[in-house]
């Protein structure tokens, strides 16, 4: 299994309808895209996620999964809007 972790930053000026199609457009994928076995994203309610406001989580089985998710057009589709409604993001995969 390979979980993959994405925390952004929603830029300063983001209408709650721009947060709220980029949250809709990131659920979608679940369906969108076959390898995606489990998808969740929401915001931070933590205050300890050191500025990053949403967190996304995805499950592959492997890692061809995984490349098939990054390279799909929904996925690319949803990076344009990460970098147009975001500041800035860290993101980790790992194996488990």
């Amino acid at each position: 299994m390979v979980d993959h972790l994405v925390f952004m930053a929603v830029r300063e000026g983001a209408s709650p309808e721009e947060v709220e199609d980029l949250l809709s457009s990131i659920r979608a994928l679940r369906d969108e895209i076959p390898s995606t076995l489990d998808l969740s994203v929401g915001e931070d309610f933590s205050g300890r996620a050191g500025g990053y406001t949403h967190a996304l989580f995805t499950r592959f089985e492997d890692a061809a999964g995984l490349q098939e998710y990054m390279e799909h057009p929904a996925h690319l589709a949803v990076v344009e809007k990460l970098d147009a409604t975001t500041t800035g993001r860290i993101v980790a995969n790992y194996e488990f």
